[in-house]
């Protein structure tokens, strides 16, 4: 299981995501994110292992993971879900992922062909702005906390539209 903080995305901020007991295990680059809206995911030397930026290819938010240098995935918010928030993370090949729930209070789950592979939730933690992600064994982890990010930066990027008058 991993703990991320809600509302690291600070500009000029960095954050550490840490499994259960707290243990750092990734550092998310909020420096990046203050050029453009992009995070870089660091291992605990420092070395980048991932990236999550946004893509200007539609109206609707999509934004594109790297893992190593190579695409790894694209996540997009689906045009109609009534009752329920959906994003898919577009894989290359047959295996996408759907993220299904309650995306702004981050009570989801992560699904592959109808299959649970990971669920995020707020539950067991009293402090407001933190949530955990438990990923199945065998699952590709920063895949799915890059997928999480990205969820993030585009709720996120959602809330402030809709505050705009």
């Amino acid at each position: 299981m991993y703990v991320i903080r809600e509302k690291f995305f600070g500009f000029g901020q960095d954050s550490d995501i840490t499994d259960e007991h707290g243990r750092p295990v990734l550092r998310v680059d909020g420096k990046a994110l203050s050029l453009r809206e992009r995070l870089v995911l660091r291992d605990l030397d420092g070395r980048e292992v991932a990236e999550v930026r946004r893509k200007m290819v539609s109206m609707r938010p999509t934004y594109e993971i790297e893992i190593g240098g190579q695409e790894a995935a694209r996540v997009r918010k689906k045009l109609f879900t009534p009752f329920v928030d959906r994003y898919t993370v577009d894989i290359p090949g047959p295996d996408d992922l759907e993220l299904v729930g309650d995306l702004f209070d981050h009570d989801y789950t992560v699904r592959r062909g109808g299959q649970v592979v990971a669920t995020v939730s707020k539950a067991f933690f009293t402090m407001r702005d933190t949530y955990a992600v438990d990923i199945a064994a065998g699952e590709d982890e920063l895949l799915i906390l890059a997928a999480v990010l990205a969820l993030d930066l585009a709720e996120d990027r959602e809330r402030k539209a809709e505050r705009r008058p």
